[in-house]
């Protein structure tokens, strides 16, 4: 069986768009693929709490892998 290629992330009132692009994929900027996986999001400045939000995994190169803190690599792994 694959491992999902998502996250259901559950959300805490005061989140927003780039906070999730930050603590998924370490990049506050990279928030569009999280938009993206939720056409049925208003797109509001911040959350309120108890949204169900999908992240999609991106697939990473063997460089960008390298880079990541010890953390991130075994997430991705």
């Amino acid at each position: 069986m694959a491992a999902p290629r998502f996250i259901v992330h559950l959300t805490k009132s005061g989140e927003r768009w780039d906070l999730l692009g930050w603590k998924y994929y370490g990049d506050a900027t990279n928030y569009r693929p999280v938009i993206m996986a939720n056409p049925g999001v208003a797109i509001e400045p911040v959350f309120d709490a108890g949204l169900l939000i999908v992240v999609p995994m991106l697939e990473q190169t063997a460089l960008e892998a390298e880079d990541l803190p010890p953390w991130q690599t075994e997430l991705s792994g």
